[in-house]
């Protein structure tokens, strides 16, 4: 896993969504390559579901999604240039550590030699080598999220989606887990979108920031411009209501 994989630029070109029954979305993004971009905006508003039109697990009635140029829209998620973290980290429960790992490489578990190096080192880079015999249950959030971390190592993809995937963590641990993140950038220049609550987890690891508010991404701007009170009125309230909640 030597060497820089690279991003690749992503285009949500009026993509339209709605669940059944519900009112509907509307998205216009363009992210830049190796760029990260943080989506903040109140529960409900649309984070995780712009995420999961870009990974695939919803498909929007009218628009285009473009990774890298090329349009994705209609391409299973499984075949798409992306990797994903939830916050529920999506661990198989009867799998070991370097099992789930290892789904990373191959859905059938069938590594050659390479992938189980593959596997090994990215265990060791994220701190699991002597636990790649454990069942999930067995590891702390810390670890877990440790253990979806290793498997983006091992995919490679220039895409990378985060869904809230640190707030069940403690400062602490959030600390360590966006430092991971962010050297985990550095190695491979993978495009980041990360969905999150947290002002902080924006701030230090983010360039731009998207606010979405009523399923469209109301306006996008410097992360530092946001977070230093200079941001637009409805983000400056809901961060106030963030703050009051402290």
């Amino acid at each position: 896993m030597t060497g820089s994989l690279g991003g690749a630029e992503l285009r949500l070109e009026n993509v339209i969504f709605s669940y059944p029954g519900g009112a509907q979305m509307r998205f216009d993004l363009s992210v830049g390559a190796s760029e990260i971009v943080a989506l903040m905006g109140p529960s409900g508003s649309g984070k995780s579901t712009l995420l999961n039109l870009v990974a695939g697990f919803e498909q929007p009635s009218l628009g285009r999604i473009l990774i890298g140029g090329r349009n994705v829209t209609m391409v299973l998620p499984h075949r798409r240039p992306v990797s994903m973290i939830f916050q529920e980290n999506n661990l198989f429960a009867h799998l070991t550590v370097e099992q789930n790992v290892g789904l990373g490489r191959s859905p059938s578990l069938r590594l050659s030699r390479a992938d189980r190096d593959a596997v090994r080192e990215a265990l060791s880079r994220t701190g699991l080598l002597d636990k790649g015999e454990r069942l999930p249950r067995a590891l702390s959030g810390g670890e877990r999220q440790r253990v979806a971390l290793a498997r983006v190592l091992v995919r490679r993809q220039p895409i990378l989606l985060l869904d809230e995937p640190l707030a069940s963590l403690g400062p602490a641990l959030r600390d360590e887990m966006l430092e991971l993140i962010a050297r985990l950038h550095d190695e491979q220049r993978m495009t980041i979108l990360m969905a999150t609550h947290d002002p902080s987890d924006a701030g230090r690891i983010s360039g731009r920031l998207a606010f979405i508010e009523d399923g469209t991404i109301a306006v996008v701007g410097s992360t530092k411009e946001f977070l230093s009170g200079h941001g637009p009125a409805a983000f400056k309230q809901y961060l106030g209501a963030r703050q009051a909640l402290r």
